[in-house]
């Protein structure tokens, strides 16, 4: 297992990170500790959550997912052995997050403090090692916008409200480093300019979407990590399993997310051809469309670690194997052209 350095921190974490979104509603929490064991034994060190999970989000399962972690973490005592992150929603609906009477989800400090110390107690941990911003508290989408429209700078939380109420916890000793996740340019580069400027706490990455058929990233965010330190995690590496090739002429398999959460996979809508176009590329290439998939983005300089989540034991084995093999030009190539011809249809 490869090891990368987390932006600018003397923390080595694992090429490969153990997504963990299923553990709660496709995973029991036998199935979730089985995982984090085997993910650990595989050289995993790397376990990344977020306070809205399990998805899709849902009032009666949220946080179950840190809950299941944190009955792991009580019961192995190994908590020096990996890097946990966590992260904090951003501007939503998603009011059951909070026990406050508040009419939408924000990263306003009283929100942020709230958050942090339910995510702790949840989890059963002194510490988070990577506290993120899941998306941002400005009005502006989230997620799979393909155009950008401007919005009113009023209505956001200012940015040095945010990483000072982050300072604070770092200070407490209940947070060590802080990220980004799906976060545009210009936000990142505030944040860096505030920590340089205000002497704030520095981000140290950006979690964003990344794969064969979302390449957004390369487009300036990627210099960005490369020029300050600020390393992609990659999520969704296999496009909600597009890319493993199950879903192939419209296949559906029983208690597949495609079968469970239909509309959970909305964004892909409209690469039919662009997946298409990858899972035979793999298969000429004599590789799964998983091996084809995940090593692209494992290959890429600026990724710090590929996020990948699974329901069994096998699926997660297939997804670690997948990164040992070699990257080749003739790969490569294909990965040039494919993005050529369809131009990352996935925002």
């Amino acid at each position: 297992m490869d090891m990368r350095k987390l932006g600018r921190t003397d923390i080595d974490v694992s090429s490969v990170c153990l997504g963990t979104m299923t553990f709660g509603n496709q995973n029991t929490e036998d199935e979730a500790h089985a995982q984090l064991d085997y993910a650990m034994d595989r050289g995993i060190n790397f376990i990344d959550a977020a306070e809205m999970y399990p998805v899709p989000a849902d009032p009666k399962t949220q946080g179950r997912t840190e809950a299941y972690i944190g009955s792991w973490i009580a019961a192995r005592k190994n908590r020096d052995k990996y890097v946990l992150a966590t992260k904090v929603v951003g501007r939503s609906g998603m009011i059951w997050c909070r026990d406050e009477d508040v009419e939408v989800t924000r990263q306003t400090p009283a929100q942020i403090n709230e958050a942090v110390e339910k995510s702790l107690k949840r989890l059963k941990s002194d510490y988070i090692d990577l506290y993120q911003l899941h998306w941002p508290d400005r009005p502006i989408p989230a997620f799979g916008f393909h155009s950008y429209r401007d919005y009113d700078t009023s209505d956001m939380t200012a940015f040095e409200d945010i990483l000072g109420t982050l300072q604070r916890h770092i200070e407490k000793g209940n947070l060590r480093h802080i990220g980004l996740s799906n976060e545009t340019s210009w936000a990142t580069m505030k944040f860096l300019q505030l920590s340089e400027t205000a002497g704030l706490p520095r981000i140290v990455s950006n979690q964003c979407v990344y794969s064969l058929v979302a390449r957004r990233f390369d487009y300036d965010r990627a210099e960005i990590t490369m020029r300050e330190d600020v390393g992609l995690l990659a999520y969704s590496p296999l496009a909600m399993g597009l890319l493993t090739g199950k879903y192939d002429d419209g296949a559906k398999p029983e208690g597949s997310r495609a079968a469970l959460f239909p509309a959970f996979l909305g964004r892909y809508q409209i690469t039919d051809d662009a997946v298409k176009d990858c899972n035979d590329t793999a298969r000429r290439l004599g590789l799964t469309p998983t091996q084809f998939a995940l090593k692209f983005v494992d290959s890429r300089q600026f990724v710090t670690t590929n996020i990948i989540g699974a329901t069994s034991l096998a699926q997660l084995k297939d997804n670690i194997d997948a990164h040992e093999i070699e990257w080749t030009s003739e790969m490569e190539k294909e990965a040039a052209r494919i993005q050529k011809t369809h131009r990352s249809p996935v925002a």
